[in-house]
Order: C-alpha cells, then sequence, then structure tokens
C-alpha cells in the first residue's frame, strides 16, 4: 500500500519521547518532513538526529510549552519557515496528574485544560489555514477514558472526552477543505507515562509493581502491554493519502482491553 507520504509536512506535538517520538519515527521513515516538538531542546536536537539517519525527509525540531499561546504560534510559523506548509497537525500532550476529585484544586483543574484541551484547540487554529491550502490530515492523541473511565484519573477521563466532542464537531466545519480529523485513544502502550501510573497504583494498592503489572496485562485479552511502534502505524495510516474517507471516528489501540461498545 502506497501511503503517500513522501514529502508531506508533518508536526508531530511531544514527539520526544513516548507515543509522540513513535509517531514521527514512522512518519520520517515513510518519507515525510517531520518537526519534531517537546520542552527540552537537548533532548530535541538527540531525536531529530535519530529521525534524520533514518528517513529521508526533513527534519527540525522546536522547543514549545504547549500551554503558552505565544509559543503555539512560533511552532507553527517555524514548522511553515522549515518546510513551507503543513499537511498533518499531530495533536498530543502528556498526561494530567493522577488523582481522585477531591485531590484537585482549581489550579490543577486549569492546567490540565490548557495542557489536555486548549492546546489541541490553539494547535488547530493556529495550523488551519495551511492545513486548508494541503486538504491536510488531523489526529488527536486521546486515552482509552474516552469510552470507559479510568478509575484515579479524573482530569484526564474529563479533558479527554472533551478532545472527542471538538474533533466530532470540527467533522462538518473541516470537510469542506477536504481536512480529516480523527481520534485515536492509546489503551496500555508500553510508555513512560504506563511505567509511573503502574508504580502509583501499585503502592496505592499495597501490591508490588510486577505482581501489579501482570494483573494489568490479565485484562488485556492479547495479554500483553502495547508497543509504541503499534500504536504509531495506526496513527500513521490515518493522515496517509491511503485514508481518504475515515474521518470523525475515535479509534481505541488498546488489544482489546476496553468492554464497552
Amino acid at each position: 500500500m502506497d501511503l503517500q507520504l513522501i514529502g508531506k509536512n508533518a508536526l508531530v506535538v511531544a514527539s520526544s519521547q513516548g507515543l509522540g517520538k513513535a509517531i514521527a519515527e514512522q512518519l520520517a521513515e515513510e518519507g515525510a518532513n517531520v518537526m519534531v516538538v517537546g520542552r527540552h531542546e537537548d533532548k530535541l536536537k538527540k531525536v531529530a538526529e535519530e529521525l534524520e539517519a533514518s528517513g529521508t525527509g526533513k527534519v527540525a525540531y522546536c522547543p514549545c510549552d504547549i500551554t503558552k499561546s505565544a509559543d503555539i504560534k512560533q511552532l507553527v510559523a517555524k514548522t511553515v519557515e522549515a518546510f513551507g506548509g503543513i499537511d498533518i497537525l499531530i495533536n498530543n500532550a502528556g498526561g494530567p496528574p493522577a488523582g481522585t476529585f477531591e485531590d484537585m484544586d482549581d489550579e490543577d483543574w486549569q492546567q490540565a485544560f490548557e495542557l489536555n484541551l486548549l492546546s489541541y484547540i490553539r494547535l488547530i487554529r493556529a495550523s488551519l489555514p495551511y492545513l486548508k491550502q494541503s486538504h491536510g490530515r488531523i489526529v488527536n492523541i486521546a486515552s482509552s477514558s474516552i469510552k470507559e473511565p479510568i478509575s484515579g484519573l479524573i482530569l484526564s477521563n474529563t479533558f479527554r472526552t472533551g478532545i472527542v466532542g471538538l474533533a466530532k464537531t470540527l467533522v462538518t466545519e473541516l470537510a469542506p477543505d477536504r481536512i480529516l480529523i480523527n481520534t485515536v485513544a492509546p489503551g496500555r502502550i508500553a510508555t513512560d507515562r504506563i511505567k509511573h501510573l503502574d508504580k502509583v497504583n501499585s503502592e496505592k494498592n499495597d501490591t508490588p509493581l510486577e505482581e501489579w503489572e501482570e494483573q494489568m496485562k490479565s485484562s488485556i485479552p492479547l495479554g500483553r502491554y502495547g508497543e509504541p511502534a503499534e500504536f504509531a502505524k495506526v496513527v500513521t495510516f490515518l493522515v496517509s493519502g491511503a485514508n481518504t474517507f475515515v474521518t470523525g471516528t475515535s479509534l481505541l489501540v488498546d488489544g482489546g482491553m476496553v468492554k464497552s461498545i
């Protein structure tokens, strides 16, 4: 299958590690030009060097705090300056702190809103003129909590579902410009975020970490955590030229873990 990604310009947010990095790697391997984004320049530089070695397209990087509107505007401007436009926008952000409703104050809610929902809105707004020109693709990374809330993650449960509402609404508004927008929700993928949550929950439940991990894996029909590259391949298809009719969908990549319909 020809994914038609050679020479396409991809802005991949939060791509210095984890799922974002895996997506950036996959796009680079398919020949896309990739803008790598994160908060730490030294880490971004290293990732950019790795991508340049594995792909055939251009690679650039830009430090950015996606909770700041000015940083997002600068990021989009630098992407257009580096590549000449934007064909693909991957919205991604680290997860907010774990905790229950009574653990969280107004500041926690505000920070999670700015990181996990408002940043996506701002990135789409800033990129939209260029996505209209290219009839581009948007993928919003969310969480399996869009289908089934996860205990102890009230901030994530709240704002990840907001991402779905945003995308579903934008489907109709963006369709005249032939822009496709989808939401992809990871289950338990083997990233540092999952390692952190497993550690928090094992301590909370007074259970050895290895035992807790085995309990989590037993809840997944495939019996294991997913690999970042497996997740990245799904996202890569959705933003590729091979996808011409999938828009407005929310797709779980979870090994069958979520039982809701």
